[in-house]
């Protein structure tokens, strides 16, 4: 198929987009921006938020992943849903009584100035750092399989793409992106059903056929038990699937910014509850059709790709399951991609401009101005991250790069559960020395673990940064007679 096909398919899907910005773009202010006027549906959030937590990266490398730990990822995700629950019922209360912007906040009336400069930085790093990694990893797709074939440079692909991304979310922010975040949904749901029955033509299977294969095959192990070592083990699989929402969803603010403008409390839970339940089966789904891809491969007689996340793109691009299936995967690897990009995007504009340059305290014209500087600012970091990752272009570095991002989550966690858990005040000078040893000290135990007694850390090692955090925090507090009027200071701020 010509690529000027897929180019089109591109500019219509982007058309669409800057349509729905149109209509959400009315009237807007930096309430519309951060907070979406707080009237977003739950049912419509909730629906978005699956498109947002499932990047360009994990439309690609889910199924990839079956090859080389089976279908073991579903311990983590039922970790997730549980995880859900504890955001439903302990966090979004906390956010909705203290009627929170930013999420970063309650850091600041909790626990000090520093804690709260602290706890914003982490969080504007990892996400700078995870989101531009993201995107670029899909430039690359469009690029090699796209762009090239048309002769456009790398840069011009990742310069259009972000001032895309950057039109449909300047004016409303978030008011927009809950609207445009499910339309991306429902095109990647139905991009990955599509894909899936176009394989099972290509294998001659029905449904019942379907069943027997996946469970038949030696990729359809689920759960592990009886292997401390392993990274796949169930518990720490699971436990660590739960601290991984709380963190990726219930401490972070592109997540939390999505659920704060439901219109109350009761809504944002049951955007929870829903958005949780939804996320579950979805991932499984992305696992058969990893498993059906490794059949797939063999029975056409086809060479598959050493690398895993280069399997589904490998199917896809080369016409092996049709041409409507590559219109799909474009489709759906840009709605993928897109959805996390723009909430990314306007959580970053929010953060940086309320916990770093205090906007909230500035008169609305020149917030509204300085907003918008700030939206642009960060567009351009975006492209100049993606730009320099491709310099390096280097795998093992962008995989460094993850987990380095996946380190800087746990003084969040410490943070928050510090200030939730505790009657204790820090000493506040001190708690950035102790968010920025925690992820030094935990790199050089798992270094030590895996040397001397082969333990691999996985995923667990966010609960261990965690708590190195909270033990550094506990080690230089003093107890804070004033914990009671912790609420009423934030919210007369």
């Amino acid at each position: 198929m010509s690529p000027i096909y897929i180019l089109l398919t591109i500019v219509a899907y982007f058309g669409i987009l800057l349509i729905v910005s149109r209509l959400t773009g009315k009237r807007s202010d930096n309430d519309a921006f951060f907070r979406g006027n707080r009237q977003s549906p739950w049912y419509v959030v909730s629906f978005g938020m699956v498109g947002a937590s499932l990047s360009g990266v994990t439309f690609v490398s889910v199924p990839g992943i079956v090859r080389h730990i089976d279908m073991t990822y579903m311990q983590t995700c039922i970790g997730f849903f549980f995880g859900y629950l504890i955001i439903a019922h302990i966090l979004l209360p906390l956010y909705y009584k203290l009627n929170l912007t930013s999420i970063y906040t309650y850091l600041e009336g909790r626990l000090g100035k520093r804690s709260y400069k602290t706890g914003a930085s982490f969080f504007l790093f990892s996400k700078i750092l995870g989101a531009a990694i993201r995107l670029y990893l899909v430039c690359l797709i469009l690029q090699h399989f796209v762009f090239d074939s048309m002769h456009i440079p790398f840069a011009a692909t990742v310069v259009a793409i972000v001032i895309l991304i950057w039109l449909y979310t300047r004016k409303s922010g978030i008011r927009t992106i809950v609207w445009t975040d499910s339309f991306q949904t429902f095109c990647l749901l139905a991009t990955l059903v599509l894909i899936l029955i176009g394989v099972c033509r290509e294998l001659n299977l029905d449904f019942g056929g379907l069943v027997q294969t996946v469970r038949d095959n030696e990729h359809s192990r689920m759960f592990v038990f009886d292997d401390w070592h392993s990274k796949q083990n169930f518990f720490k699989q699971f436990f660590s699937g739960i601290c991984i929402t709380i963190v990726m969803t219930g401490l972070d603010q592109d997540m939390m910014q999505k659920n704060l403008s439901c219109k109350n409390l009761r809504d944002a839970q049951k955007n929870m509850y829903w958005y949780g339940i939804s996320f579950v089966p979805v991932n499984f789904l992305f696992l058969i059709l990893g498993i059906l891809l490794l059949i797939a491969g063999p029975q056409m007689g086809l060479a598959l790709p050493e690398a895993g996340d280069d399997i589904l793109p490998f199917f896809a691009a080369n016409g092996y399951l049709g041409y409507p299936v590559l219109i799909f995967f474009t489709i759906g690897i840009i709605a993928a991609a897109f959805s996390s990009a723009d909430s990314a995007l306007a959580a970053l504009t929010t953060s940086f401009c309320i916990d770093i340059l205090g906007n909230k305290d500035l008169p609305k014209a020149r917030a509204e101005k300085q907003r918008k500087r700030v939206h642009l600012l960060i567009s351009l970091v975006f492209i100049g991250c993606i730009l320099i990752f491709k310099v390096l272009n280097n795998r093992s570095v962008i995989d460094a790069l993850y987990i380095m991002a996946s380190y800087t989550y746990g003084p969040l966690l410490g943070l928050f559960v510090f200030g939730l858990f505790t009657r204790l005040h820090p000493r506040d000078r001190y708690v950035p020395y102790i968010a920025v040893a925690s992820p030094f000290i935990c790199y050089l135990v798992h270094v030590a673990a895996s040397a001397l007694t082969g333990y691999q850390f996985g995923y667990e090692m966010l609960i261990f940064n965690g708590s190195l955090t909270f033990i550094g925090l506990y080690c230089l507090s003093i107890k804070n007679n004033n914990y009671g009027n912790t609420e009423r200071r934030i919210c007369n701020q």
